[in-house]
């Protein structure tokens, strides 16, 4: 059994544990794109909600910007070097009544797509042969460039609703190459802790207001 990658969380504030390998393996129903031990963080609110829900949460999608956790800063959850970074994919509308429906039916089109249309903007961070890649993020938020050292902490971007997402939140994976066609899924922890479905995990206040620097 592979030691699992053990990073600190790459956030502030309360999130939502969903599809965490502590659950099940694969945490995502697929091993395609070493997602075998991938993990998402959905934000909520100090009252454990992403966004007020009524009925027309339930007939229409509804834009990025109503979730409490749109834009939140993300944070890089290790020492490294940024190896990928994509950006300019759109943030689209949310889908969590009946409009997810017709989301789903069009999955097939995402994955055909390929990576960046499953993961949307991301960033890549390589420490030691292991990378961690950060999906989801907003567009035009990522702060770091390729090749940058990174430091524990330091800002990557924000969350944001771009690739294959039905709400704002944080997709997480760890691998062994920055080719996803050709890596290996690694297992992950946080503190030595791997969270469990329908956790909320609330991480202490670290600065998280500098992008990261060039060294």
């Amino acid at each position: 059994m592979t030691t699992p990658v053990n990073l600190e969380y790459p956030f502030t504030q309360r999130w939502l544990a969903q599809n965490s390998p502590a659950n099940r393996v694969p945490s995502h129903g697929t091993t395609v794109f070493a997602t075998t031990y991938a993990i998402d963080f959905v934000p909520v609110s100090d009252t454990g909600r992403t966004a007020l829900f009524g009925l027309g949460s339930l007939l229409r999608a509804e834009p990025p910007d109503r979730f409490t956790g749109f834009r939140r800063p993300i944070l890089s959850p290790l020492d490294g070097v940024v190896v990928a970074v994509h950006d300019g994919e759109p943030d689209h509308h949310a889908y969590r009544g009946f409009s997810s429906l017709g989301y789903a039916l069009t999955q097939r089109q995402r994955v055909a797509g390929g990576w960046a249309g499953l993961a949307g903007n991301h960033v890549f961070i390589e420490q030691g042969g292991v990378i961690v890649a950060l999906c989801h993020l907003a567009r035009g938020s990522i702060a770091v460039r390729l090749g940058q050292d990174i430091r524990t902490g330091d800002m990557l971007g924000e969350c944001g609703n771009s690739g294959n997402s039905t709400e704002p939140h944080l997709h997480l994976q760890a691998i062994t190459d920055a080719r996803i066609d050709r890596a290996r899924a690694l297992p992950l922890t946080f503190g030595g802790e791997l969270p469990r479905n329908r956790d909320i995990v609330d991480p202490p206040r670290r600065r998280h207001d500098r992008p990261g620097r060039p060294r």
